[in-house]
């Protein structure tokens, strides 16, 4: 898949995650409903939820800006990676933040950014090439901040971000060292 295709691709999850955070806000942030609250039923759902939903705009805008550069970086190699990519980061991620993270609502795409950073610096790790290692390296001095995300802060999901780095890597894993796995040939 080319970078411009991909990238459309990309725009338009988060032209929905704006739309979905005017519709938040129009409706007094009603949506927050369907985010993730651990280890109750009713917050199981916000497993796939919650990467969608934020508590403000200036929320969003601090998960659009990676995501927008993280998730092109990965739907480069193809619409079906990208896709088993995020799959897992929300889902293992997303079922992590639910069994292990603090009560209350966890919401935003942060674990998601946090999980597609993890999987573009462990691409390099389980697929030796140049392209994936000078990747890494540009996307690890552009985002090596992520990792004070890792650090307890009040009102932020740490838990969030580390379940979806751990995602992230486990993504690179699965995806990328079995042989003769149909993820792992080059797209």
């Amino acid at each position: 898949m080319d970078a411009l295709k991909g990238f459309k691709i990309i725009a338009g999850l988060a032209i929905f995650m704006v739309a979905l955070q005017v519709l938040n806000a129009v409706t007094g942030y009603s949506l927050l409903a369907f985010g993730l609250v651990p280890r109750t039923l009713y917050g199981l759902p916000g497993i796939l939820t919650s990467p969608f939903l934020h508590a403000s705009f200036s929320h969003l805008s601090a998960n659009l800006i990676p995501f927008l550069i993280l998730g092109t970086l990965v739907i480069i190699d193809g619409l079906n990676r990208f896709i088993a990519v995020s799959a897992i980061i929300i889902g293992l991620g997303g079922l992590l933040v639910w069994l292990f993270g603090f009560s209350g609502v966890h919401i935003g795409a942060s674990g998601w950014v946090f999980g597609l950073w993890a999987y573009i610096l462990s691409r390099a790790w389980f697929q030796h090439s140049w392209g994936n290692l000078i990747t890494a390296v540009v996307v690890a001095l552009l985002y090596g901040g992520l990792v004070f995300g890792f650090l307890p802060r009040h009102g932020v999901s740490f838990e969030g971000h580390l379940a979806g780095a751990f995602a992230g890597f486990i993504a690179a894993k699965v995806l990328l060292s079995a042989p003769g796995n149909r993820f792992n040939a080059a797209r």
